[in-house]
């Protein structure tokens, strides 16, 4: 119980913290997002916003590789920080442009994995990772 209320932290707690983050967020981005636009691709890309000109097939596979490709990386734990680039570029659009900056609304799942995945980037992939294991 005492453990319960204590204000320490030891490096195994916080190795399994980021384990866990990565799992749930990579997974979740993985399996809910990702692989619906890659099943129904031509469903998406009709749909995707075409931003900066560059035409709705290139957008779709650019969002399709940071939700799919670049969340089986996290989960792995393989080009952590990398990985997490595209995913926070994915999400500030997804959050301005298909939600109109609704936070509190619409929105507020991609709020929920922007920040995941910002905490990922600043923090790491901890040492229970490919990256974690490359660095011993």
């Amino acid at each position: 119980m005492r453990k319960l209320f204590s204000v320490k932290y030891t490096p195994g707690a916080v190795n399994a913290g980021m384990l866990v983050l990565r799992l749930a967020l990579g997974i979740l981005m993985m399996v809910i997002y990702g692989y619906q636009k890659i099943t129904h691709f031509s469903a998406t890309a009709e749909h995707m916003p075409n931003l900066l000109g560059m035409g709705t097939t290139i957008n779709t596979s650019l969002v399709i590789f940071a939700e799919f490709f670049c969340s089986l990386f996290l989960i792995l734990g393989l080009f952590t920080r990398l990985a997490c680039i595209p995913l926070i570029i994915t999400m500030c659009v997804a959050l301005y442009k298909a939600n109109n900056m609704d936070v509190f609304g619409h929105g507020e799942i991609s709020a929920l994995f922007l920040a995941g995945f910002i905490t990922i980037l600043f923090i790491g992939p901890g040492k229970i990772s490919v990256d974690g294991m490359i660095g011993k």
